[in-house]
């Protein structure tokens, strides 16, 4: 019998039977008399209850159940009837002889009852002779069977205590139930409906429905929204750490920039390999930025031509055409140099300023567990007179402990734009190495200058990418586990 409805038709028939007292005295008797597997009887039963049709009271019953190594003995015998076996009514064997027939498990836990039941005695030479000819009966099994088929009583609580002491059978408890009646009894079970429908109150059929019962007091299901992804989490780390150390966060929200402040305004020549179509994505509609400071404009070309502040410049012809190609941003020293060029041109003179901005930039990359075409920038940068190469290591490393990364090292760079240059590798614990996490450099005349600086303002500023830092601290070995379509959204609930 498997289906849910014989089930509830046999158990709401047997409580009508004789009397309003009639009842099921143990759910475990009735299944087996039945035929029912006991777990689908719980499952209906459980079901009947919620419709108040029945009431369950649970009864707990200690019993004996067959270990592993009990379903053994019951198959191959104890260990000691197949030592008795083997040595028979013979001259004997020695332990040896025995070990070449028998595991030595069998052996050792069979010789200890084959001597204390005196089946075998130690004869010469170390032999293990039967005390008598007669045949030998296998008790253990025996008692086990016994179990098995539930016959606990005609077992003693000694022998019990001897069979779970050589872990040939283990105490349980079997959980079964006493069925009554409900309030809501019937001989038949009537379907209760869950929702009134537009269908219902049309056609009357609700005045004839049973409802379901509403309980106004369960809790609906956790909401499992709101989680920060782990890049959200170590973005809101970083600025909260970059305003304690007095920062001011930039407008960073455009993505589309002009080749002038991406590159040109930066001191990076047009012959850059960095401005070709394969390292970045340039807009085709709208292919050109509207206007640009005519002035600024002016002085960056002549820098870039002839140079000035103590260089030579790039001796070139500069293309005003390539400088307003628009283009996805590649860093976001783009809005950096807008935030200088406006420092350096405000009411009331040069004021020094910490600048910060963590956003997206694009490059046209290929994609490696360490790198993506698709990333984020952290970006500060400090403006003050007579900054030195010690400031932006000290600056560097404070920033990085705040967060947990004190293994921090530098490592001289080439940059177009600044003059030193470091690149910043921070230590992976599982990687094993050291991995690349950002670059960094003091700002080349060449840019300050044509905007406006005087000489004895300088700098310091880096770049550090967002995701490297996130995969240190959450010990991620591959980029493209933490961001894009490949990223594990249960990460986000840690």
């Amino acid at each position: 019998m498997t289906s849910s409805e014989e089930i509830v038709s046999v158990l709401l028939k047997t409580l009508s039977l004789n009397d309003s007292n009639a009842e099921i005295e143990d759910t475990w008797e009735f299944a087996e008399n039945s035929g029912i597997d006991h777990v689908t009887l719980v499952g209906v039963l459980k079901s009947l209850e919620a419709d108040k049709m029945t009431k369950a009271e649970m009864i707990q019953t200690k019993l004996w159940e067959l270990t592993s190594e009990g379903y053994q003995v019951l198959e191959e015998g104890s260990p000691e009837y197949q030592i008795m076996k083997l040595i028979g009514i013979s001259e004997g064997k020695t332990k040896a002889e025995l070990s070449n027939q028998l595991p030595p498990n069998i052996i050792n836990l069979g010789l200890g009852p084959c001597m204390k039941n005196k089946w075998l005695v130690k004869g010469e030479n170390e032999k293990l002779i039967r005390q008598n000819n007669s045949e030998v009966f296998d008790f253990t099994k025996e008692k086990l069977e016994k179990i098995q088929s539930l016959n606990f009583d005609a077992i003693s609580e000694s022998d019990l205590k001897d069979l779970k002491r050589r872990k040939l059978i283990n105490q349980a408890v079997r959980k079964s139930y006493k069925v009554t009646k409900g309030s809501e009894y019937s001989l038949e079970r009537k379907k209760k409906t869950a929702d009134l429908t537009k269908e219902m109150l049309d056609s009357g059929e609700w005045k004839n429905a049973t409802f379901k019962s509403y309980n106004f007091n369960t809790l609906g299901i956790p909401v499992n929204g709101g989680f920060l992804h782990p890049l959200l989490k170590v973005r809101t780390e970083f600025r909260k750490i970059l305003i304690q150390m007095g920062f001011e966060e930039m407008p960073t929200n455009r993505w589309v920039e002009s080749s002038f402040w991406n590159f040109d305004s930066l001191f990076q020549p047009q012959s850059h390999p960095a401005r070709d179509a394969h390292d970045t994505f340039f807009v085709e509609k709208p292919k050109y930025a509207k206007s640009v400071p005519e002035n600024y404009l002016e002085k960056v070309k002549d820098m870039h031509e002839n140079g000035g502040s103590g260089s030579i410049g790039y001796r070139y012809n500069w293309k005003r055409e390539e400088a307003m190609k628009n283009l996805l941003r590649t860093h976001t020293t783009a809005i950096s140099s807008q935030m200088l060029y406006k420092l350096a041109n405000q009411e009331g003179g040069f004021k020094p300023k910490r600048y910060f901005s963590i956003d997206r930039v694009f490059r046209n990359e290929s994609m490696d567990a360490t790198h993506l075409c698709e990333f984020h920038q952290v970006e500060g940068l400090i403006a003050d007179r007579n900054l030195s190469l010690g400031d932006l290591i000290g600056t560097i490393k404070f920033f990085f402990e705040q967060i947990g990364i004190t293994k921090v090292r530098f490592k001289p760079a080439y940059n177009p734009y600044t003059e030193p240059s470091m690149e910043i590798f921070g230590f992976h614990p599982d990687l094993n190495r050291w991995t690349e996490i950002g670059n960094s450099g003091m700002f080349r005349p060449e840019m300050l200058r044509p905007m406006g600086f005087s000489d004895d303002i300088r700098v310091i500023a880096w770049g550090l990418s967002l995701e490297r830092p996130t995969m240190i601290k959450y010990r991620i070995s591959n980029i493209r586990d933490l961001f894009g379509h490949k990223a594990n959204l249960n990460r986000t609930k840690t």
